[in-house]
This record gives structure tokens, sequence and C-alpha cells, in this order.
């Protein structure tokens, strides 16, 4: 695998008291900036989501297994929206994209964009009832937000690190992260260890701009504590609309809206909310719509 494609890093150590995953996500959140349009802290929170989502859907064990997170704020941002499978690919998307706030201390204010809320981490694991946890946002950068859903929601002590940089054109620079997990054997000493070399680590997006792989990222985490490496998966953007699932959608809106549109004799054009990608339908389309939606 070429080391220019996004992928995510799965380890233990610590003879499997600690998991751990990496990512590099450069790509997948520079295709998710093109096609939503994102402003750079837009940007930057979606791909921070996207970069944990990716990572989040990696622990999950089968592959019609989906894991949505959903975090709403009362920041200029509204709410974003990612959801992933077992198998690296991700999509989502910010529901204003154009919001453009000072930078705060030297960075793009996240926090600021994303405001007080909540986390919510869905997962659908095809049992009768998905699973579903909700956490306070502690401080709307995402990453704290997300070790403090681990800990509170799923009893798992983690470590999340997530980070995006921009270029001066406002592309996609670099991005990834890590999540790091204790098993609830782990003992004292590996506790303290892993803390200590977490704590090293100040800013996920300098160690990236430094040129940082996820192995490397791993292996400054667990230092000392016999690092693992069980498997890397390639992480994408990627969206399973069609017109087919987008037209199920617009028959949901109602015949009475259908009609109307019908009435107007112009063609309509829907976008997929994930990775905006258009689709137009006629009005026979329409037609046909709403026949079908009346059985």
């Amino acid at each position: 695998m070429t080391q220019e494609k996004d992928y995510i890093v799965r380890a233990t150590a610590a003879g499997g008291q600690i998991r751990a995953f990496a990512a590099t996500t450069r790509e997948l959140v520079e295709e998710a900036r093109s096609r939503h349009g994102t402003s750079p802290v837009a940007t930057a929170a979606l791909g921070r989501l996207l970069t944990a989502g990716a990572m989040m859907g990696s622990m999950m064990k089968n592959d019609t297994d989906v894991l949505t997170l959903q975090i709403n704020g009362d920041g200029p941002l509204g709410g974003i929206t990612v959801t992933a499978d077992s198998r690296g690919d991700v999509k989502g998307y910010v529901q204003n994209p154009d919001v453009i706030l000072p930078p705060k201390n030297g960075k793009l204010d996240v926090g600021g964009a994303v405001g007080i809320g909540l986390l919510t981490v869905i997962k659908d694991m095809g049992l009768k009832e998905p699973y579903s946890g909700q956490t306070i946002l502690v401080t709307s950068e995402i990453a704290e937000d997300l070790t403090y859903y681990f800990a509170n929601s799923e009893q798992v002590p983690s470590s999340v690190g997530l980070g995006v940089l921009m270029e001066k054109d406002n592309t996609v620079k670099c991005a990834g992260g890590f999540i790091v997990q204790l098993m609830p054997f782990a003992e004292e000493k590996v506790i303290s260890r892993l803390e200590e070399n977490v704590g090293k680590i100040t800013s996920v997006t300098r160690l990236l701009e430094e040129g940082y792989t996820p192995q490397r990222l791993l292996e400054d985490l667990t230092e000392g504590l016999d690092l693992e490496i069980t498997d890397t998966m390639p992480a994408r953007f990627y969206c399973n609309c069609s017109k087919e699932r987008v037209e199920r959608a617009v028959a949901s809106i109602g015949a009475k809206d259908i009609r109307e549109m019908i009435d107007e004799g112009k063609d309509i054009e829907v976008k997929c909310h994930f990775c905006n990608t258009a689709y137009s339908y006629s009005v026979d389309e329409l037609k046909n719509i709403l026949k079908r939606s009346k059985k």
C-alpha cells in the first residue's frame, strides 16, 4: 500500500492490555471538503469527526455494522453527522458548511464553531435495537469529547487525539488521529506508562506535519509497552447513495408536495446530504414516484 493513501493501523500493546488505533485521513477529509465546500473551521470539525468515525468503525466486527456519530451544538456550525462501516468507509456532512470564525490562540476555533451540546453514538449491529450512547460535549473540540464518551458510556478508559491542518489555499494539508484504550485487566504500571506517553503528545497536527505515519504515532504512544501491530486497512470517503435511494427520500415528503412539484412542470434536483451528489427527477419520474407511493 502506498503511504500517500489514507489508512488505519490497528494494534495492541503490553500483551493485550492496551488496544490502539491510528489513522492518516488527508485524502478523505479533502474529499469531504471539496464535495461540501466547507470553510476551514467546518473542514477541521468535520475532518476530526470523520477521522474518529473511520477508526471507531474499524472496531466493529461485521460487514453490515454501521456506526453513526452526531454532534449537535448551539454554535454556528449546527450539527455534524458522520457514518462509518467496519471496512474503513466513512461519509459525513456539517449543517452549515460555510461558517467563518476568527482563529483562537492561533488555531481554528472548532470548539466555538460547535458550541455547547451533545455527542450521540449509534451502533447498528443488526440487533433488534441499535446501541445508542449520549454524552455532553466537554470542550467541543471533538477529541476530548470522544475521550469523555468512551469513559462514561462504554466504561473504557481511552485517549483520543485528532488533527486537521489546512493549507494557505484552504485545502487539507494533513489529517489523522489515534484512539488508545485500556482493557479492564490493565496493570497499574502499564496505565501509568501509557499516561506518561500520551502526556508527551501535545499536538497531533504538529506530528502529522512532521511526517508521522500512524505506525509512528502508535510507537510513541506505546513506547516501552511492546507494540504489536495487528493489521492495516484502507480508509476512504465513500457514499452508497443512488438515484433509487434518494427517490425514497423524495417519496417520503408526501403526495401533496409531490403533486405540487408535478403541477409546476419542472424537473427537480435533490442532493444527497452525505456526499452532495445531485440527482434530478423529471416530471414523468415524479409521476411514477407518486404512483408507487400510493401502493
